[in-house]
């Protein structure tokens, strides 16, 4: 009998990444991706895929209020219950696929060796939870681990990370490329992506709203907020004469797939815009991120983090 794989996701592209990796066969001939449940977009995103001819073996499973007892891959390894559940369960084959820029910060703790807590880089974490980010970061050191990222990784860190052990996947959506567009794109010719900076407090909201309006004073524009951007701030938005919101709940990667030459996607540094150059530039669709000024951070943008984030945009 085949044994059953599990993917926990936290996050639409977590649940998208998961169905890639299946479609690569890092998790077998049968997988089941488990969302956690009371989170709306990852129950839109459930909808779409379903909607898409899904690769054989693999099952979108019902939300859930807790993670699998055995679970072979997941998004989020900062988090203190995968932790958890790393230590007291036999996870054998640990695949970790993308959550975003959390990707590369869990890729530069894996490179620099066994006694660096798996921490968030902005947590000021507690005893307890550094021990337990110490524990995870050394069972991973015990087991085979898969990192499945479309991410670009450093020439110099990806060596660093196979060095410890870690077998490093890079992929393209492949899955993903081969299906039709699930619906027909926006009809203006600027897609706007959103933005978690402001509500994470590290870009001023004036000066964001100020860059959309003189933005959508010289053509109309399309936006589709980041899952994590503050209700309030999208209904200003909505406001704004020449923005017409999209509320898709579903990541870009799969709402944008229906663009067309001509069109365009700017987005402040996110690490989506990897991604979608991936999907968009066969079809002639331009991805161009936008640099942030100076006087648009806060003092809680430390200088190393603007630098990753600048780097990661490319």
């Amino acid at each position: 009998m085949v044994e059953q794989a599990s993917a926990w996701v936290e996050s639409p592209l977590q649940m998208l990444c998961a169905v890639e990796a299946h479609h690569a066969g890092l998790l077998g001939p049968e997988t089941v991706v488990v969302p956690r449940a009371g989170l709306r977009p990852l129950k839109a995103t459930r909808r779409e895929l379903r909607s898409l001819g899904l690769p054989d073996g693999l099952v979108l499973a019902e939300p859930r209020d807790r993670m699998p007892r055995r679970v072979q891959a997941v998004g989020d390894a900062f988090s203190g219950k995968v932790q958890l559940r790393w230590l007291t369960s036999r996870p054998g084959h640990i695949v970790i696929v993308d959550d975003g820029l959390a990707t590369l910060r869990l890729l530069e703790l894996l490179a620099a060796g066994p006694f660096r807590p798996l921490l968030r880089a902005r947590a000021r974490p507690t005893g307890p939870r550094s021990a337990l980010g110490l524990a995870a970061a050394l069972r991973l050191r015990l087991s085979k681990v898969s990192v499945f990222t479309a991410l670009t990784v450093d020439e110099q860190l990806a060596a660093d990370v196979r060095r410890a052990g870690v077998d490093l996947v890079h992929h393209e959506f492949a899955w993903l490329r081969a299906q039709p567009p699930s619906s027909q794109g926006p009809a203006e010719r600027t897609v706007v992506l959103g933005t978690s900076l402001v509500r994470n407090g590290l870009v001023h909201r004036e000066r964001y709203l100020r860059w959309l309006t003189d933005l959508a004073a010289r053509e109309p524009l399309a936006y589709y907020p980041h899952r994590r951007e503050d209700p309030v701030d999208v209904a200003l938005i909505r406001e704004r004469p020449g923005i017409t919101v999209h509320d898709a709940g579903v990541p870009a990667e799969l709402t944008l797939r229906g663009l067309d030459a001509g069109q365009r996607v700017l987005s402040l540094p996110s690490t989506a815009i990897t991604s979608l150059r991936v999907l968009l530039s066969p079809r002639g669709v331009a991805v161009e991120p936008v640099d942030v000024p100076d006087d648009w951070w806060t003092s809680r943008a430390a200088p190393a983090l603007r630098s990753h984030l600048t780097g990661v945009s490319g």
